[in-house]
This record gives structure tokens, sequence and C-alpha cells, in this order.
């Protein structure tokens, strides 16, 4: 017989507090053991019926996750570190030196929380009790999460497809100031990922779309068959955020911080490069240093502007499976063209930076595409603002009197523009002073029925493709040839002139409108809630689509006064 709330959904789930109870941890352990561990509360389908009858607000678990969680060997250094803590407070209250020193020889590694150790850091700094605090340093706890990254991500694949959330995250803790709760430590490791990452996408030719919004600049890239997404900040001062649980957000950064120094390992094993990251010279003894031992040389390899050292077995690697199935041949085709185009795209320019355009991103777009990037206290300046081989000057503000005939002066968006049309557009709407043209996004795709800019719809039409259907056009239909019939005479037959009908188009309309209505009804009742849905969706996409064509309908209007 089976009791109520004790078989079924009730028991597959389990509350917080139970959790608790049962690993024997405080919430800020377990919320951190969560993150790293990659275990999410759920909401069950039947509350009551989880609930015991009640509707109450409960947090809720797996069962089965928190029976994983209780195998996880990282608890067992929460227990510990905590009898060190009780044993230390008994030694200290009884002033036994000897036993509080022993204490402290055997004091457990505690491989996660390092707040306990600030907090006694802190008090000994404040005494200057010099040698505790020595002793502090040597024994500080470290960051293994090594176990964890291998358990999450089985094979290479899986952390590829979750890279999109570890590169925003690290690329926007790399430009945070570092606080109490976000380590200096922390920020120094996102900067330096982001920046091994962003080599490997300008050595590889990944780069695909690139959009400037006002969030911020996307980028899209092609990694070993995966399509990577993210999201970098523009270059700007960043305060104190108060807004924001930075305790929970830096355990994510954290986590992925130690994933994505696997992928970049990873990555530049695939394509020959040394790892950790090395600048390449072209002198003639072919002179290779590390950018690790030099912080010159590491920064450097931040700046993006020079090309990175292969090493000398890189022709021989085999080039990594990305898995093409059966009837991908024309898209397989299509994308090694569309990588020709990119990387010749720039090919021999030479384009000098100034210092309010984005230089970490035109850096990754024309070193993507062949060509050559510099600026003003660029480390390891490839060239200077008077070299005369300089092809284009990226400026974002009105000229001076000094200009140089020799050299084309655009806004930064015609780097974008042309990278994303995959040719070097006019330089007219670009010149430095000059109302810019729309800037489209490449990441919308072009659907008939919705809105479609007059500037899209021209730049398609460049490009050769047919904008019929978007425009919503009717395709001509094409004639059928009439068979040829035989006259023949026949007697006693005449013809009398008729009367020609005009066709009723109102009438026309109600009876088409009769007849939708009519098939409406014969819906079967499962599906039509969803056939109302889909309805409404489209009704609601003309109305706004006709709203952007009044809104551009007025500006024109407005622009022509």
């Amino acid at each position: 017989m089976l009791i109520e709330h004790e078989s079924g959904a009730a028991t597959n789930y389990i509350t917080r507090t139970k959790a608790l109870k049962k690993l024997q941890l405080p919430l800020k352990d377990f919320r951190r053991l969560c993150i790293l561990k990659g275990i999410y509360p759920h909401e069950p389908l039947h509350k009551k019926k989880v609930n015991k009858g009640t509707t109450e607000n409960r947090v809720y678990y797996y069962v089965k996750d928190i029976n994983f969680l209780a195998s996880e060997p990282i608890i067992n250094k929460f227990r510990d570190y905590k009898i060190f803590l009780r044993r230390l407070t008994t030694a200290k209250a009884k002033r036994e030196e000897d036993r509080v020193k022993r204490l402290y020889e055997r004091r457990p590694e505690y491989q996660l929380d390092t707040i306990i150790f600030l907090r006694r850091l802190t008090t000994a700094k404040a005494k200057r009790e010099e040698d505790r605090v020595k002793r502090l340093y040597e024994r500080r706890p470290e960051y293994q999460l090594d176990t964890i990254v291998k358990e999450r991500y089985p094979t290479f694949a899986s952390a590829l497809r979750d890279l999109d959330d570890a590169l925003c995250l690290c690329f926007a803790f790399a430009i945070l100031p570092h606080t109490k709760i976000v380590k200096a430590s922390l920020v120094a490791a996102c900067r330096r990922l982001t920046a091994e990452f962003n080599n490997f996408i300008i050595e590889s030719h990944s780069l695909t779309k690139v959009f400037i919004s006002i969030k911020g600049i996307y980028y899209e890239a092609h990694v070993m068959g995966e399509r990577l997404t993210w999201i970098v900040a523009h270059e700007r001062g960043v305060g104190h955020v108060t807004e924001v649980d930075f305790s929970v957000m830096a355990t994510f950064a954290e986590f992925y911080s130690a994933m994505l120094s696997f992928v970049n390992y990873r990555l530049y094993q695939s394509i020959g490069l040394f790892y950790p990251p090395q600048i390449a010279y072209s002198s003639s003894n072919q002179k290779v240093q590390s950018s690790v031992d030099d912080e010159e040389e590491q920064e450097k390899v931040y700046s993006l502007a020079r090309p990175l050292a292969k090493r000398p077995d890189a022709d021989n690697e085999p080039m990594p499976d990305i898995g093409i199935a059966e009837g991908e041949q024309s898209e397989l085709a299509e994308g090694i063209r569309d990588e020709a185009r990119r990387k010749k795209l720039f090919l021999n320019c030479r384009f000098w930076i100034n210092r309010e355009a984005p230089k970490d991103m035109l850096a990754i777009i024309v070193r993507s595409c062949g060509g050559t990037v510099s600026w003003d206290n660029c480390p390891g300046l490839p060239y200077s603002e008077d070299d005369k081989r300089i092809t284009h000057h990226v400026i974002d503000r009105p000229l001076n009197g000094n200009v140089n005939i020799n050299r084309v002066y655009i806004q930064p968006q015609w780097v974008v523009d042309s990278f994303n049309m995959r040719r070097r557009l006019p330089i007219e709407k670009y010149l430095p002073g000059v109302a810019l043209p729309p800037h489209l996004s490449p990441f919308t795709v072009d659907t008939p029925g919705q809105y479609v800019p007059e500037e899209r719809i021209e730049q398609l039409k460049e490009l050769g493709h047919d904008v019929g259907a978007l425009l919503g056009e009717k395709q001509p239909e094409k004639k059928k040839k009439k068979k040829v019939v035989e006259k023949s005479e026949t007697s006693g037959m005449s013809v009398d002139v008729g009367k020609t009908h005009k066709e009723n188009k109102q009438k026309k309309l109600n009876e088409e409108g009769h007849d939708l209505k009519m098939r409406e009804m014969m819906i079967a009742k499962r599906y039509r809630r969803v056939y109302h849905k889909i309805k409404r969706g489209k009704k609601k996409q003309a109305r706004e689509v006709n709203t952007l064509k009044m809104k551009r309908a007025k500006l024109a209007a407005e622009s022509v006064e």
C-alpha cells in the first residue's frame, strides 16, 4: 500500500534545508559547492505532492544530486577545517602555546575557501606579528579545480559547447576593479586567459561576425565545428558595482577561468602554437622569447598587435576532426570560400589606430584578415605613425590640419562593416566627421514577413541575392503552352455577342474569409490552441513591422524638412 507524500514525485525532491542538514554544511559552502559541481535547484511540477499538501515557496533539489554531492571529497575538507578551528580555539583559551603551534603545523589544506585565511592574516597584520604573517602566507590555501573540470566536461567538445558563458564572464571580470570579493589574482587570470583566447582567434582566422551595440561588442567564431558567441564590454572605466552579488559571480568566474585554461591549451596545441604564448620575432637568428618570464613580453601578448611563434613540428600535425556529416559538402565548400575571403580581406594593409578608437576590436578584425595594426604606446611598437607604408588611418574624431595624402582616413565602423560584408566598402560614407550609415547586425536572419531595412535590401542586391521574397513580391507564374486545336468547320453553328462580367473583389474577400473560418472550425480541439497562438504571433509580428515602417517614414519626413 502506497503512503501519501512518501512515494512518486515526493521522493524525487529534497528541500535545501534538509540538504544542508544531510551534508552538514553552512549555506555559503553549500552554494559554492553546487556552483563548482554544476548542481542547480529544480521546480517540481506538483508542489503539493512534494511539499506534503502545502504550496509554500521553497527551494528544491533532486535527491540524486544531493547524494552525488555527499560523496564529494571536498566536503571532508570542510569538516576537517571545522575540527581544526574548534581545537585551535580550545588551545588558545587554555593558553597552550605548544599545542597551538602543533595545530598550525598540522593544519588541513582547505582548497576552496580562503575567507578564514584572510581573516587570520588581517589579525596578524594588525598585531604586527611578522612571523605569523609569513607562516600564513606559506600555508595559503590553493585552488584545485582540475578534477571538477574533468568531471563536468569529459570531452573537449562538451567544453566547447559550454564556452559561451565562460567567455562572457571572463571578459567581464577582466575589466573589473579588484575588491574584497573580486580578488586581484582572479582579475589578472581572466585578463590573461581572454588575451590568450583572442590571440587564438587571430592566428586561426576563426572570427566570422562582429557587431557593435550599446551593451558591448558581439563576436562570433567557428572553432572546431562549434559556433561560439560572446560579448565584450566597451573600453571605459568601471566603478564599484553594488547591485550584483559578486560572491556568487566570483565563484562562477573561478571555475570558468580554470576551464578556459584547459581549453586554451588544447586550442593552441591544435594549430601548433606554443602555450603559454610566445611572441615571434622575424630577426636573422629567428629569436623567440618567452612571454611568461618577462613582463614586457607579456604586455606584447596582451596588446594583440604581434604574431605568435609556432612550434617547429606544427606543420606535421593533423587537422582536428570536426565530424562532417553527409549532405554538408556544399556548406563546407561555402565555408572554405568564406574563410579564404576573410584571410585576404586586409592583406598587405597597414592600419594606424588613433587613441580614441577601440584597439582590441580593430586588432582582432584586421589581423584575422591578414593586415597589421599599430598605435601610439603599443607594447613592442611594430611601426610608428610616420611610417610611409601605412595605408589606413582609423580615427573617431574630426580631422585636424595634419593630413597625409598617401593614406586613407576612415572611421572604425568601416572596418567592421567591411568584415561583415567580406569586401572593402567604399570609404566615402565612412570619412571622419561624416554621418555614418546604419550599422546592421550580421546576427539577424532575413525572413519574409519581418522588417528588413532598405540598406539591408541594397546590400543583398549588391551581393546578388534574390530579394523578391523579402519585399513580398509574388513570383510571376509561368505561362503554360496551350495545345493547338485544329479548327474544324461545322455547319449550322452560330456565335452570339455575350456580356462581360466584372469580378467583385469584396465578394471574393468575403468568400475567402468564410472559407477560412470554416477550415478553422474543422481543426481538432487539441491543435486549436496551438493554431491560435501561431495566429497571434503573426499578428504581433505584422504590427511590429508596421510600427517600424511608420517610424522610418517619420524620420525620413523630418530629414527632408
